[in-house]
Order: C-alpha cells, then structure tokens, then sequence
C-alpha cells in the first residue's frame, strides 16, 4: 500500500491535524521525528547495479518501506539525539554522518510527490534568491540592500524618497540565555543612520518602505492560493504585523490574476510545493512582495480567516484533483 513519510519535529501540532485527516481518509501514513535517529528509529538500505535505494525505516512500532512512499510532507523536524557519554567532537561527527546518510536516503526518494523537497526549501529561504527570483517573474520587489557597509547604507538612504527599513537576512529568532528573542524590522531614523557602527559585524538588509494600506499572508499549496488581509490596530503592528498580534484583524481575499501567475511562476522556479508569502499593498493596491517562506506557520491564518489550508496540504499529499 503506498505511504506518505510525515517528517516533522514530535510536538508540532499543525502537523498533527494533517496526520489526522490522511488517518481518517484511510492513507497510511509513517511519521518521524529526525530527533528519533539513531535511538527510536533506525534506517537499513541499499543500493546496486540491478535497483535503486531500498530498504525500510523502522521504530519500535511501525516500519516504511522505501519502495511504498508516494508522497513526503517535509517541515522543520528536530535534530539528531545520540546517546549520553558521547563527546562533543563525537556528536559533530555523528551527526554529519547521520545527516549524510539517513538524510540522504531520505532526500534521494524519486517519483514521490515532495511537499516540499529540503534541498529546495534550503535554497529558497535565502532572501537574495527569492528576491531575485521574484523579479525575474514580474513580481513587484522593493529596492534592496544586503551590506556590512555604513556608507553603502547612507548612500542607499539617500537615494531613496521615502524611509528604510532594516530587517534580518535570515531567521529572525535567535536563543540568549535560554530565552527566544526575535529582531523585527523598522523604520530607521536619521540619528539610526548616523550610528551605524556595528554594522561590520555581519551582513545587514536594507528597504525602501512601502507605504501600505494592509498586508497580505498569501499561503500556497500546489495550486491553490489562500490570501489573507492582515489590518494592524497599532503604530508597532503597523510597522512589523509580528510585534503586535493582539492588534491585528484577518480577512480572506482574492489574489489579483496578475499576482497569481507571477506567484505560480515563482515557486516553479524555486521547485516549492509550499510556501507563505509576505505582500505589501499599498493604498492604490499595488502589491509588492517581501519574502517567501518555504516552512512558514500556516495553523493560526486558516483558523483566523476559515482557509482549509490543512485539508489542501493533505490533498496535495494524496494527489486529488483540485
């Protein structure tokens, strides 16, 4: 009977509705954590002359066949947990070998559906890429800066007519002290321009700032597009919706034709069957695109705007017409 591979950290409980409706439909479904390797799951496969990759993944419980996956539901699971008295040394070198092999059977899975494929994903979240690759298919971008240099960035200031906003190139989450801390974006004021002095430190990304009337949560899967307005009810959510959930009202919405066909042509070119895109749009409805995000949080807008963003995930998982 074919599977579908679930491969997502234990505790993520949007992936559980997904496992949920696949269980109700009647698919059998195999989920793993790769926070389970090597301890609650082990992986046994090979390759010759005669046949591709075979072999199973097998916990206590449940085995996969490798030949029987259909289909890979791919989001952001944990990392590898080896056993105690391992030094540290030993665990950098086990967990390159486990992401070698365990990962590589895995990511080598062909003629399954991927949603999405992790060398993919791995190369669209790199913003100059995506930025790139938005205006490559018509999609309206905002001039951008990546630079460790403060002149680099008064000059870009200066040449613009409105302000610039200063927002992280990679994940904005970062752990200090065992607390989560995330940087926002926001606008930069002319004393900000004038003490740029730990800009060297790393690369910095600079925008011009798009005057907005509301923004959009544009949620993709397959073919279908699930827009959501997002209004912010603060100066701090209007800055970055992020900083302020408690002021922010959700409202579904169509995606203009023209979006739509530029969305499509962009995630094509980035070989994603799922994304959560961020568009500006202004108030004479000009849309301008900010990011896409391969692995972006999609529970929390289908509730707030009745999208059935998990029922479309499972379909695509499945192969339905849509």
């Amino acid at each position: 009977m074919p599977s579908i591979l679930v491969i997502a950290a234990r505790d993520d409980w949007p992936t559980d509705r997904i496992v949920k409706i696949l269980t109700e439909r009647g698919a059998s479904v195999f989920r793993m954590d790769t926070a389970d390797f090597p301890q609650r799951l082990t992986v046994a496969a090979r390759i010759d002359r005669g046949a591709t990759w075979n072999g199973a993944l097998t916990t206590s419980t449940r085995m996969v066949d490798l030949a029987d996956v259909s289909a890979v539901y791919y989001r952001a699971p944990g990392a590898f947990a080896f056993p105690d008295g391992m030094s540290g040394p030993e665990r950098r070198f086990a967990a390159a070998q486990a992401r070698a092999g365990l990962g590589g059977i895995i990511t080598a899975l062909d003629g399954c559906r991927w949603v999405s494929h992790p060398a993919a994903m791995a190369r669209a979240e790199y913003k100059p890429v995506q930025l790139a690759a938005a205006r490559s298919v018509g999609l309206r971008i905002a001039p951008t800066l990546i630079t460790n240099q403060p002149e680099q960035v008064r000059a870009f200031a200066a040449e613009m007519d409105g302000p610039i906003i200063c927002k992280p190139v990679a994940s904005p989450v970062f752990i200090e002290g065992d607390q989560l801390k995330a940087v926002y974006s926001r606008r930069l004021t002319g004393e900000d321009l004038m003490d740029l002095r730990g800009l060297g430190v790393t690369a910095h990304l600079f925008q011009a700032w798009a005057d907005k009337a509301y923004e959009v949560r544009l949620t993709v899967v397959g073919d279908r597009m699930f827009a959501t307005e997002i209004h912010a009810g603060s100066e701090a959510g209007y800055e970055d919706w992020r900083t302020d959930y408690a002021s922010l009202a959700y409202f579904a919405a169509d995606t203009p034709p023209h979006i739509a066909r530029g969305v499509r042509r962009l995630l094509d070119r980035l070989a994603l069957r799922y994304a959560a895109l961020d568009f500006v749009v202004s108030p004479n409805n000009e849309w301008t695109f900010l990011e896409a995000n391969p692995c972006g949080q999609w529970d929390w807008i289908a509730h707030e705007a009745g999208h059935p963003i998990a029922e479309a995930i499972a379909d695509e998982l499945q192969g339905e017409p849509r």
